[in-house]
Order: structure tokens, then sequence, then C-alpha cells
């Protein structure tokens, strides 16, 4: 069931990036919050491309959004997100106990029954100089938790591990989980946000389907109060501060993983 719905998923955003460009179009806004996002940065007359990838980003929960076209998108995609934050939950819950504490605890603290979940497609096509571009920089992720579903061509997708970029497998069926910063100021520095990073190739295009999810826009994210003792040497390490506010300063940094350091205390 899963396996199909998968492929499912990823035929429709097939066929939303094989639309006409004035159909895309429509989608394009600047706007942070917009509930449909359509960009692109693959340029083949440029040079000194170094973004070289189309996406399509949407908002999922607590309000659906979804693409005219193609006709079935918006039920496979409803069918997909649920199943994605079903999955977001379970982990939470495990992460929770792993911390010592209730399994409920840190989807009460970041309200995640109201939560802001994205579904984000990624599609790089081959790029005929890929050691000029780049399908997306090194970061980290502003959300809880981000899963990846990744399509079966090269290993493009790296994570910095020891000071070193990995790749990371396409294994069929599966999915990669990544801990994003608001992970690692809920877990007060217990668990770390991971950097990663997208590289090009020339042979194959290469497709990322993405579902993140995070606290609503104005929930105040810190350190959970039972991971902070400071008779015990367990000071909190990151200020207060609103999901929207972090969702801004992220994407107005050009650094990596520096946001996190804003924060710091």
């Amino acid at each position: 069931m899963v396996e199909n719905l998968q492929t499912a998923m990823k035929d429709a955003f097939d066929e939303f990036f094989d639309l006409t460009i004035e159909e895309k179009q429509h989608y394009m806004a600047q706007e942070l919050f917009e509930p449909i996002r359509y960009g692109t940065s693959f340029n083949e007359a440029a040079v000194d491309v170094r973004y070289w990838r189309d996406y399509l980003r949407i908002i999922a929960h607590p309000v659906f959004s979804y693409p005219a076209k193609p006709l079935n998108f918006r039920k496979i995609s409803e069918e997909y997100t649920r199943n994605m934050r079903e999955i977001s939950i379970e982990l939470l819950r495990a992460i929770s106990e792993s911390l010592g504490l209730p399994e409920a605890t840190m989807e009460e603290a970041l309200q995640l029954k109201s939560c802001i979940q994205l579904l984000i497609s990624n599609l790089y096509p081959p790029c005929p100089q890929p050691e000029l571009a780049l399908g997306l920089p090194p970061h980290s992720d502003s959300s809880i938790l981000t899963i990846v579903m990744q399509s079966n061509t090269k290993a493009c997708l790296q994570v910095q591990h020891g000071g070193k970029w990995v790749p990371v497998e396409a294994i069929p069926n599966s999915f990669f989980v990544i801990l994003g910063d608001i992970m690692e100021i809920a877990s007060n520095g217990t668990y770390n946000s991971l950097l990663h990073r997208v590289v090009l190739n020339n042979e194959s295009t290469r497709m990322s389907i993405v579902s993140t999810i995070g606290p609503p826009l104005e929930a105040l994210v810190s350190p959970l109060p039972q991971l902070v003792d400071s008779i015990r040497n367990r000071p909190a390490l990151f200020r207060e501060t609103t999901y929207k506010e972090y969702v801004q300063l992220q994407k107005q940094n050009q650094e990596e993983k520096s946001v996190l350091s804003l924060i710091k205390l």
C-alpha cells in the first residue's frame, strides 16, 4: 500500500512539472508563507548557475492547499501527507520517550494538532556542468522533522558527518528522516539538527518528495522545561522565539546553520 502511494505521489508531481510554463507560473509567488509556491532556478543559458532545480511547495496542514492540475493531485497528496503526519507523530513519541519523558510531551508542547506541514517536491534535471552548480546548498531545516523520499538515481543527497560529506543512498521504497532545528531547540541540544545538501549529476533527473512538520507559526519555541535544570548544570541553550520568527530568520540566512547561533544563550 505504502509503495503504491509513493509511486502515485511521484507520478502526480511528474505530471505537475510536465505542465506548460504558463500553467506553472500561476503558482510563482514571492511571499514566504503562500499556500502554494512554484519556483525554478533551471537555466541552461547561465554561465555561473548556482542552483539547478524546479520545486513545488504546498502547505498541507492545518489547511490543505493543492494546485488545480493535475486533477488527481489533491486525492493522492492528501492521503500521502496524512500518512507522513502520522509517521512523524509516532517518531516524535518515540523521541520523547528516549528523552525520559511521556510519549505525548513533544507533541503537546509543540502544539502539533495544529502543526504546519509542508509537502515539497524538488526536481533536479541533469546538469551539463555539475561542478559549477548545486541542487541545494548546505543547510539545516527549520522543521522538527523532515521525511524525504528519493527517486532511485545516483546518491545526490549528502549529509555532513565527522566533518565530511556522506552520500545518502536512495534505497527503493524507503524514507530518510532528517532532524530539524526545532528538534535541537526543543531537546535543548540533546538531538542535533542535520546539515545536508544536494549535489547534481550530468546523467539523470532526480526527484525528491519532502514532508516537513513544525509547530504553528505563532507558537513559542524553546527548550522543553523538563530538560532544563540549572541546579544540575543543564541550563537552557536557546532563547524563546516564535516559530514564524525562526522560519523568517532561517530563510534570510546565507550561512551554514548559523540561525541557531543567533538564538543561542
